[in-house]
């Protein structure tokens, strides 16, 4: 009888403990994903030696959507399907003036991988008409992620600049401009091939602000 009580009471343990993983399951840590090489309208003639205006450009962004992490084609430019778009050094998000969506987002310093959440409010949607905020990521050298150098005409990421996104479908991302130059050089110089963004980002499924 004792050595059945025993048997007993491992069991009621064991089925104590299954129960316990299976309701209370550890959450799932998020991976950032790093995307290479996105053409943001590159200039098919290089750029012009009297005005520095480049040549045979399309004017025309390149969408990306954070939930499937592909570039969304231009024919889905008047969807949800996309949440920012680039062209040149410009990043627009899905709303306002820009597109149909509710994307928003807003530039902060910090460090990517210490920063575990999205903020709670701050974000901005494009809005062409405003005199002081037209886009929601800021255009103009040191203004949202980027640095522009004259004397070497080289556009460099912001370090510790991170632009944290609502996206046009309610959720919530995190991205870090890596690079402007196609491939990613270490150290780009004027005769880099620019407007290839690599950048990396972190999303969240789930419509938390947990980002990590």
């Amino acid at each position: 009888m004792k050595y059945a009580s025993v048997v007993l009471t491992v069991v009621a343990f064991s089925v104590m403990l299954a129960s316990c993983s299976k309701s209370d399951p550890t959450p799932a840590s998020l991976s950032a994903v790093t995307f290479k090489n996105l053409a943001a309208d590159p200039p098919s003639g290089g750029y012009d030696p009297n005005n520095g205006q480049p040549i045979g450009v399309t004017q025309k962004f390149t969408f990306f959507s954070f939930k499937t992490g592909a570039v969304v084609s231009n024919a889905d430019s008047a969807s949800s399907k996309w949440d920012i778009g680039f062209r040149g050094t410009t990043i627009i998000v899905n709303s306002g003036t820009s597109g149909p969506g509710t994307a928003a987002a807003l530039v902060v310093t910090g460090v990517f991988d210490e920063l575990n959440a999205a903020p709670d409010n701050g974000y901005l949607q494009d809005d062409k008409a405003s005199a002081t905020a037209p886009y929601a990521i800021p255009k103009g050298s040191g203004k949202g992620w980027y640095n522009y150098d004259p004397a070497t005409n080289v556009i460099s990421p912001v370090a510790g600049r991170v632009i944290m996104v609502q996206t046009a479908d309610g959720k919530y991302a995190k991205v870090e401009i890596l690079s402007y130059y196609k491939d990613a050089p270490a150290a780009p110089t004027n005769t880099s091939v620019d407007r290839y963004y690599t950048f990396r980002y972190v999303y969240q499924p789930d419509g938390s602000k947990k980002l990590q």
